[in-house]
């Protein structure tokens, strides 16, 4: 069942590209329906979801490359299912958004359906080998997306995006090979190196593994200072595009640390876990005031995702501060850190459409440019609005919920630090105030005079995701309830 949901999309995108004759109509709803089914496949997996002795549900392990003990081992957990389930919103999302795209539409839905298969893939990967396959491969379908059919600079944006993280990925792949010769037996499985803790007592190796895999995913994720290559990606990427790169892509730095650089190496992570607690804040505080800056309304959204992917970043630094007798904050910690993963995806995808939506009606993304928006297209205004309020972390919303148990569970390990990250919040409020203020309010002014409100496809496409947020922010028990036994697993790991 699992390896069906991963490997849906992408065999409907061979389908696809086997058929040159299919039009760009057939193409589009060919899209949309693939992603909704394996939605639902997603949905089915949510309600059958019960962990078996190993903590994984759905798991298969098969032989793979049995020279190096690398097997296709997958399945599921608290941290993986809300992270799967994610994805195939954010694609349902993106496939109803591009329902307008006219642009050799047979070649982006194929690709996007390519991605998909990805995303899933990594999220569900239990071999290092099988998990970089998938890293590596988000990269070249991102690649394609933005030089294909991105904006003015696209091409450059595309290059500088592959260099950047590919470098990370080989930096990771290091990270992977460390941890494979440590072993005793060798191997690749992630399940094995976390009850083996390979590298237990060797403190020097152990900081090289980590510092390979650190590096890697904090490229990935993106941190301070490995952030530049993430605003012009954004910048110039098409609004599905950008939705995925910050919604999914992200996440796969962040979950790499909860997933690998944690319990894989639970000495070194606690030994030099104030080092990810100073580049979290450090990123919260510069992302957001980088923000505040920004009068391009896509790359002010962008470097908020530096902002909070910080918080994912000082959570897990924290975690490995907090003393053994303090389990309860460790768990609060880390299972902040995994709805942070969710409810930035939600609402950062959101927004990246609207802006997409803006670009599309005005040809820019400069805010002083438009003004009175609300006036004239309400849905866009309303859309906008929630998606601000939802992203600065306003109760309601997951974000609160979020950023609530992220501090919480912080100030047990790095108080100084974690009272520092608030100013992320006060600022974040403040930068959305102002876009929301500037874009909606005063008297209507847009650079191509009508400013039409949002298509039934846009907005069938971005309310959805309003919705979920709200609903995580109302009733998050349905999503903690999954979340919390893979924390307390990952924190008992961790020790102390």
């Amino acid at each position: 069942m699992l390896s069906i949901v991963v490997f849906l999309p992408v065999a409907v995108a061979a389908a696809l590209l086997a058929s040159p004759r299919i039009g760009d109509r057939v193409a589009r709803w060919t899209w949309i329906v693939a992603s909704a089914v394996d939605l639902l496949l997603v949905v089915v997996l949510w309600i059958g979801y019960q962990p078996g002795e190993s903590g994984f549900a759905y798991e298969v392990d098969r032989r793979w490359i049995p020279s190096v003990d690398s097997g296709y081992h997958v399945g599921v957990d608290g941290l993986s299912l809300p992270l799967v389930a994610l994805t195939a919103v954010l694609f349902l999302a993106c496939a109803v958004y591009s329902a307008r795209e006219t642009r050799r539409v047979r070649s982006y839905a194929a690709l996007f359906l390519f991605l998909e298969t990805v995303c899933l893939g990594l999220f569900v990967s239990l071999d290092l080998i099988l998990f970089f396959v998938f890293f590596d491969l988000s990269i070249v379908g991102m690649y394609f997306v933005i030089a294909g059919w991105g904006h003015r600079d696209a091409a450059r944006a595309a290059l500088k995006f592959f260099l950047y993280t590919f470098l990370g990925s080989l930096a990771l792949l290091l990270g992977f090979i460390g941890l494979y010769l440590a072993a005793s037996p060798h191997t690749f499985d992630i399940v094995e190196l976390v009850r083996q803790d390979p590298l237990a007592g060797k403190g020097a190796m152990a900081a090289l593994v980590l510092a390979a895999l650190g590096v890697g995913l904090a490229i990935k994720t993106p941190t301070i200072p490995f952030h530049t290559w993430l605003p012009p990606a954004h910048t110039e990427a098409p609004a599905a595009g950008s939705a995925i790169l910050a919604g999914v892509l992200l996440k796969m730095g962040t979950y790499g640390f909860v997933r690998i650089a944690m319990p894989a190496l639970p000495d070194a992570w606690r030994r030099y876990a104030m080092v990810f607690v100073v580049v979290g804040v450090v990123s919260v505080v510069y992302g957001a005031l980088v923000a505040l800056a920004q009068r391009d309304f896509k790359r002010m959204i962008a470097y908020t995702s530096v902002n909070h992917m910080g918080y994912v970043i000082l959570a897990v630094g924290a975690a490995g501060l907090i003393t053994s007798s303090e389990t309860q904050a460790r768990d609060l910690a880390v299972t902040g850190a995994v709805t942070q993963m969710v409810s930035h995806g939600l609402i950062t995808g959101a927004l990246f459409l609207l802006a997409g939506a803006l670009y599309d009606r005005g040809g820019s993304y400069e805010m002083a440019a438009y003004s009175g928006l609300a006036a004239q297209a309400p849905r866009f205004a309303g859309l906008t609005g929630l998606a601000a309020f939802a992203s600065l972390g306003l109760p309601g919303f997951s974000g609160f919920i979020a950023e609530f148990q992220i501090f919480t569970g912080s100030l047990g390990g790095a108080p100084v630090s974690t009272a520092v990250a608030f100013l992320g919040i006060l600022i974040t409020a403040a930068l959305f105030l102002r876009a929301v203020q500037q874009l909606l309010m005063g008297q209507f002014r847009s650079p191509n005079g009508p400013f039409p409100d949002l298509t039934a496809p846009e907005a069938a496409s971005i309310t959805p995701l309003i919705v979920l947020a709200v609903v995580v922010g109302l009733f998050p028990r349905f999503l903690l309830d999954v979340i919390e036994p893979a924390s307390r697993v990952v924190t008992s790991v961790l020790g102390g």
